[in-house]
């Protein structure tokens, strides 16, 4: 693959970890060109029959990651969670390529202040958001969830069954719920995108956004 084409859809990933790895093959999946690096042998055994190409470097050193071509890529995700040493090192010698927009997985806040200081532009938590997008479900009626700050979310529900048979128009969601329906799927049938003549159909799935808390009692109706 020539560089442009690296840099516009190729993604490293640096960490074979449990994150690391199924990160690498999401990104596989969704048709991305990988490059796959750890320093475990074993991992790198692992995961090479299934990803487009797994090396075993040491990602701590500059000179490594220029020699395997990173500095073409437009985008590399440290997803190391074991060491925090060489979670950081790894970000400051991508920083020092100075060509790839840095992803990098914290820890804890503190890990995340320091990855921020050295280079990574992104920083993730991957089981603090898995853990509080559970605990909603949990605790909640919602079938999936998508929080995006300022008390914003995006849920998938059922139809409740007091709201079966009733247009979006008489029922006016936001005023009533404070919840906006963006759309509904029958099962077996396509997305359709909300509209005020939609009539809600028995064993619809909605998808409605709103504040948290709108969106959690709009669930509790089913």
């Amino acid at each position: 693959m020539s560089a442009r084409r690296r840099r516009d859809g190729g993604v490293v990933v640096i960490g074979l970890g449990r994150f690391g790895c199924h990160l690498a093959s999401s990104l596989t999946q969704l048709g991305h060109e990988v490059l796959a690096v750890d320093r475990n042998p074993d991992r790198v055994q692992k995961w090479s029959p299934y990803l487009d190409r797994v090396v075993q470097a040491d990602s701590t050193e500059e000179g490594t990651l220029r020699q395997l071509g990173l500095a073409d890529f437009g985008r590399v995700v440290v997803a190391i969670g074991a060491s925090v040493e060489a979670s950081v090192l790894t970000v400051l010698a991508l920083a020092e390529l100075g060509g790839p927009e840095i992803w990098a997985r914290a820890t804890s806040d503190q890990h995340a202040r320091i990855l921020e200081s050295v280079g990574a532009r992104h920083v993730i938590f991957p089981e603090a958001e898995t853990g509080e997008r559970v605990a909603h479900l949990i605790v909640s009626r919602m079938l999936d969830y998508i929080e995006f700050g300022d008390d914003f979310a995006i849920a998938k529900v059922r139809v409740p069954q007091s709201l079966v048979g009733r247009s979006l128009r008489d029922l006016g969601p936001i005023d009533r719920y404070g919840v906006m329906v963006v759309g509904a799927k029958l099962p077996g049938q396509p997305f359709r995108y909300a509209a005020p003549e939609m009539v809600l159909a028995p064993g619809s799935i909605l998808i409605v956004e709103g504040s948290i808390g709108q969106v959690q009692a709009f669930a509790a109706l089913a």
